[in-house]
């Protein structure tokens, strides 16, 4: 399954807690769609979320984000793990 990574930029209160807590509204949704979110990361000095999924499409990403809590990415790239 693709796998990509999604940028939300200059989020407003974004904390550690808040992200947390819209991840696990995205764990709660994902399904849905045929959807697996991973990881996240957050670089509270700029409001910066990072997301790793597993995804049919950029689109169902998307969605769960959307659907869980309204916060849709500002850039989703489809990555490959390089090792």
């Amino acid at each position: 399954m693709p796998l990509f990574m999604d940028v939300h930029k200059y989020v407003n209160g974004a904390t550690a807690a808040a992200v947390a807590d819209a991840h696990q509204k995205d764990l709660a949704t994902q399904a849905r769609y045929g959807v697996r979110y991973l990881r996240y990361w957050l670089d509270e000095s700029t409001g910066s979320i990072f997301c790793l999924v597993e995804a049919p499409s950029k689109e169902d990403a998307a969605q769960v984000h959307r659907e869980a809590h309204g916060l849709v990415a500002d850039e989703l790239h489809e990555v490959v793990e390089a090792s």
